[in-house]
Parts: structure tokens; C-alpha cells; sequence
């Protein structure tokens, strides 16, 4: 199943909360999108696995992904090592993207870093062909690499190093975060308050959305960053 861009993030939500916008955009110039939560986000405060795996397919259908699964990894015990860079593998090798929109580098929930690094490192070995996985078909894979891998910019003020218009967008991206009614602002719940859940930290998601347009001269942004030097062939391209 080619896709043009698979979105990869450690807990269910974290793709709406930092992509959406460039993900709605991305299929409105019809590009194929997937995407991948590495854990069910169980030791949330708030909500079940259960509940999030529905609230991660309303999500999917709000965004358009053509596709979405979960790893079931454990939630913060995950770790980059063999194990889990080999059940990564398949999964890029059978979306086979040409990019790749994963988690922050650097952040405050320990999870985010980890899974970047997790990520990056299954991309380069999922180009190694030497390295044998089987499909969902029961069917030997293709080597295949991903062009790009860029972060998306998460709790901490990252400064990035592109950043994407998402100003049509933004009221699909808030639906998307709307999906999980479980954790976030919602003054009906009687569900204990986590570091999401307030009406300040929807706010603040909308606050950092307008930071970075306002970087570039628009409304509405989302900023990424990129380990790997960037080029342009048209300088009249850029905004």
C-alpha cells in the first residue's frame, strides 16, 4: 500500500495536536496519507486504550487518512532497540512513503524523543536489504527508505526549521483534536484534570498554531524540523 506520507507519533492525539493541518492540506492536493500510533497512550490520565483507539479512528476520518493502526507498544516502557525496530520495519516498508512526519527531538513528555529516534532509526534500516521481513501478505518486503523524515514541534518552543500554511485548515485540525472528547478541555467531565485537559492548553495549541504562521506571514502554521539540510530549485516557490 504506497502512500505518499506516513505520520508516525508515540500516543494517539499527538498527530492532530501537531499535523493535522499540514495532513488536511496534504490530501487537499491529493496526496495519500497514513498514519501510525506507536502505543495506545493507557497510562493517560484520562479515558481507556478503548476509548482512544475509537477517538484515533474518528481522528483518521476527520484527516482523511486512507489508513491508521496501532503498534501496541507499552506506553512509556517502549524502547528503540532491535525488537521494536523490527516490528517497525514492516510497517514503513509496506506504506512505503516517500516521507516521513514524526515526533519532536527533544520534549517534555519522555516518550516524544525516544520515539523520533525510533522512528529515524527504523527508516534507515528499513532501506537495508539485508535485513528480511514479511509482509501482512505473508510475502518477502522490499527494502525501502523514506526521502524525508521531518519533527513536528510539540510542548516545548522549538524553533523550526520550515514551517507549512495550514490557515484553510485550521478549523479541520480542530475538529481532528476535538475526536479524543476524553482528554481534552471539557467542563461537563468528571474525569481528573491532566496537563491537556484545561481550556488553557487548547489555547495554548491554537496560541503556538498562530506563532508559527505568524513566522511565515500567515494566519496558521505548523513548524517542523529537519535534520537533514533542505534545497530548493525554485526560490520563487518559497512563501
Amino acid at each position: 500500500m504506497k502512500v505518499d506520507v506516513l505520520a508516525i507519533a508515540a500516543h494517539p492525539d499527538d498527530i492532530e495536536m501537531t499535523c493535522g493541518g499540514t495532513i488536511l492540506s496534504l490530501v487537499a492536493q491529493g496526496k495519500t496519507v497514513a498514519g501510525v500510533d506507536l502505543t495506545r497512550g493507557e497510562l493517560g490520565t484520562r479515558g481507556t486504550p478503548e476509548i482512544r483507539l475509537k477517538e484515533s479512528e474518528e481522528g483518521a476520518r476527520i484527516m482523511n487518512l486512507v489508513a491508521r493502526e496501532n503498534m501496541g507498544f507499552r506506553d512509556a516502557f517502549f524502547r528503540n532497540d532491535e525488537a521494536h525496530q523490527m516490528a517497525l520495519i514492516p510497517i514503513i516498508r509496506h506504506y512505503q512513503p516517500d516521507i516521513i512526519l514524526t515526533n519532536t527531538i527533544d520534549d517534555r513528555h519522555p516518550d516524544h524523543g525516544r520515539a523520533a529516534q525510533l522512528v529515524v532509526d527504523a527508516c534507515f534500516y528499513a532501506g537495508l536489504r539485508q535485513i528480511k521481513t514479511v509482509g501482512k501478505d505473508g510475502q518477502p518486503q522490499q527494502a525501502h527508505r523514506p526521502s524525508f523524515i521531518y519533527h513536528f514541534i510539540q510542548d516545548r518552543s522549538l524553533k523550526p526549521d520550515f514551517v507549512v500554511d495550514v490557515s484553510p485548515y485550521w478549523e479541520g485540525k480542530l475538529a481532528a483534536i476535538r475526536a479524543y472528547k476524553s482528554q481534552f478541555f471539557d467542563p461537563t467531565s468528571s474525569e481528573p484534570q491532566s496537563y491537556i485537559s484545561g481550556e488553557a492548553f487548547m489555547k495554548f495549541l491554537e496560541s503556538r498554531t498562530r506563532e508559527h504562521g505568524h513566522m511565515i506571514g500567515v494566519e496558521f502554521g505548523e513548524g517542523f524540523i529537519s535534520k537533514r539540510m533542505l534545497g530548493v530549485k525554485d526560490l520563487f516557490q518559497l512563501i
